[in-house]
């Protein structure tokens, strides 16, 4: 199994204000782990710019002109209260959707079976319209998009793990048959949205864990429901938002998962795209912030992707 590392030093640069979770360190902290001899076999390729069209597939063209826009020369930028701007931000966040974009090429071209993009800032809070939660820009739903318009995909899957719910991934792909959303999540947690009890198409599946769940029910909502969805809507291509935080360590989270169980689900995903699509994973960071555990539960992620077979 060929798998392939993006990252980009420009995806440092995006400062966030004194105390923020999303900083710069958490990124190097994951590229620091995956320096390690355990991890000489991954190809390592540094990340492309995204195009505005590249954008626009998921945002409105105006909403990504005007966030470009708002880069300032000095200090920060805020769009809300937790997101916001710095004079590196504007490459950072190109970077960071356009990991996702190549990554699109690398896999479908069958250069690596499977890819990791390590990028920040995260991106599945990102709204067509409209940046919260630490995200600018949809990376996973951009990559997605390109997927489709790039290589004649029916169907993409994303399968999300993050702690907080990928409000914004799932408005892009509600009303698309052709995209398919799953997401483990805590409930209630930022940003409110995932709930039980709502009414969903069938190519969207939330489930939503209480305060203190852990490995079991997280490894029971996956098999019980989650697998047999994503396997149910035959992906021709399965994106991962491997956000880390709900890891028992995590401060901004109260879920109980250990790097063991981040590596049974990422072999778990990739046995399904090994039966449905050839083994294609493309796989990005979100979320995570005790940099220990980013560290340890992203160094499982990918071992599992080394693992997997095509």
């Amino acid at each position: 199994m060929v798998t392939t590392l993006i990252t980009h030093p420009d995806c440092l640069e995006h400062q966030t204000p004194d105390g923020h979770p999303e900083r710069a360190a958490r990124l190097q902290s994951v590229l620091t782990a995956l320096d390690a001899p355990d991890f000489s076999r991954l190809i390592r390729r540094q990340a492309d710019l995204a195009t505005i069209d590249d954008l626009a597939r998921v945002h409105d063209r105006a909403y990504v002109e005007q966030v470009l826009s708002r880069i300032p020369m000095s200090g920060v930028f805020n769009f809300d209260p937790d997101t916001s701007v710095s004079p590196g931000s504007r490459n950072a966040i190109l970077r960071a959707a356009g990991a996702l974009v190549q990554a699109t090429t690398i896999v479908m071209c069958g250069d690596s079976d499977n890819v990791f993009c390590a990028v920040r800032p995260p991106g599945h809070h990102a709204l067509p319209n409209r940046a919260m939660g630490f995200c600018l820009f949809n990376n996973v739903a951009v990559g997605a998009a390109s997927a489709r318009a790039a290589h004649a995909l029916n169907r993409v899957a994303v399968v999300d793990f993050d702690a907080h719910h990928g409000n914004g991934t799932e408005a892009m792909f509600l009303s698309d048959p052709g995209m398919f959303y799953a997401s483990t999540h805590q409930y209630p947690l930022f940003p409110g949205t995932g709930s039980v009890g709502q009414t969903r198409p069938a190519n969207i599946v939330d489930l939503p864990l209480p305060p203190g769940a852990g490995g079991t029910e997280f490894r029971r909502a996956f098999s019980e429901t989650l697998l047999p969805a994503l396997d149910r809507f035959n992906p021709q291509l399965i994106f991962i938002s491997a956000g880390f935080d709900a890891h028992k360590d995590d401060p901004i989270a109260d879920l109980q998962l250990v790097e063991d169980d981040y590596f049974w689900a990422t072999e778990a995903i990739c046995e399904v795209a090994r039966r449905r699509c050839f083994g294609r994973v493309i796989s990005t960071l979100e979320g995570g912030y005790d940099l220990n555990a980013l560290a340890r539960s992203s160094s499982a992620h990918v071992r599992a992707l080394l693992a997997s077979r095509s």
